[in-house]
């Protein structure tokens, strides 16, 4: 074998970010030093694996069938290099990545849950957005994550764990008015003044959106939290309303002072919770039993809430 791994990471770097300079970025080193590995796989390869033009690079048919095979050796070299470093530490390890609308609330009880049944187990957690948990995945930093399905991702399996009902939240004085207005309120009678979501690209506000039957085109609409924390504290005071994940509800109901959640008439609004992995990774007992511990945990928080809510 005369190619090297770092050869073929250079490569996928390259590959993803379509430019030498831009690339070399990415993995810490020049651009000269990045090309001059690259030139010297293509010529291991015996032809060229990219078409270079001004701005960016193109996969020459050799290159898509070369890095094909080059994700499948970087991921079993992680995959050795993670083993042997545990094995010298006796442990055992796990790489989770969650979406923020999530982790808060189901992390505590899944860690706690996860240690107890193997102490010997190291844990690492990623709190991150959906596109960039599944660009980890993917590229095999992690090796599993929970977030809302479906994932739109070819390649991953996917366990549905759990159903989180919408709620509608609000302050209390603003939904007791809306009580005495109409009781049956649906997702789709709400004005787009009166709505308040998490910034662009957190999953949860194109979940609202959909349900509420709006776009992001629609008028009027607050997309500006970062957090579920800030939305919550925002509409307590009363600067609107929104759709609160009923596995939120009751933490965020005893952090924010004056705020109130609603269910709406059957049928709910629902998003679906789930765990995912590459398919290429090995399965069996540690996928399925961290979702079983996932979905113990959020099931739970829900019976928990639906007693309270």
């Amino acid at each position: 074998m005369n190619f090297t791994l770092r050869q073929l990471s250079y490569f996928r770097s390259l590959c993803q970010h379509r430019n030498f300079g831009r690339a070399a970025e990415a993995v810490h080193v020049s651009q000269p030093a990045l090309s001059v590995q690259i030139r010297g796989l293509e010529e291991i390869m015996g032809g060229p694996l990219v078409e270079r033009r001004a701005r960016d690079v193109v996969l020459t048919p050799l290159g898509r069938q070369v890095l094909d095979l080059a994700d499948h050796v970087l991921e079993a070299a992680r995959d050795l290099d993670r083993l042997a470093r545990d094995q010298g530490h006796g442990q055992r390890s796990l790489a989770l990545g969650v979406i923020p609308t999530l982790a808060p609330y189901l992390l505590p009880g899944t860690l706690a849950q996860l240690r107890a049944l193997d102490v010997q187990l190291l844990v690492t957690v990623r709190e991150a957005r959906t596109e960039r948990l599944l660009q980890l995945l993917q590229d095999g930093e992690l090796d599993a994550a929970v977030l809302a399905l479906p994932s739109g991702v070819e390649n991953l399996v996917e366990a549905e764990l759990f159903r989180d009902h919408f709620l509608l939240a609000g302050s209390r004085s603003r939904l007791a008015q809306m009580d005495e207005l109409d009781n049956q309120m649906r997702p789709t009678d709400l004005r787009t003044e009166q709505l308040m979501l998490l910034e662009d690209g957190h999953c949860l506000t194109d979940q609202a959106l959909e349900v509420c039957a709006m776009t992001r085109a629609s008028s009027a609409i607050n997309m500006g939290a970062g957090s579920l924390g800030t939305l919550s504290r925002l509409v307590a005071a009363g600067f609107g309303l929104t759709l609160m994940p009923e596995l939120a509800a009751q933490a965020e109901c005893d952090a924010a002072t004056g705020l109130s959640v609603r269910r709406f008439p059957a049928p709910q609004p629902y998003r679906r919770i789930g765990l995912v992995r590459r398919a290429s990774s090995a399965g069996g007992d540690w996928f399925d039993q961290l979702a079983r511990v996932v979905r113990e945990v959020g099931e739970t928080i829900i019976h928990d809430s639906r007693a309270r809510f």
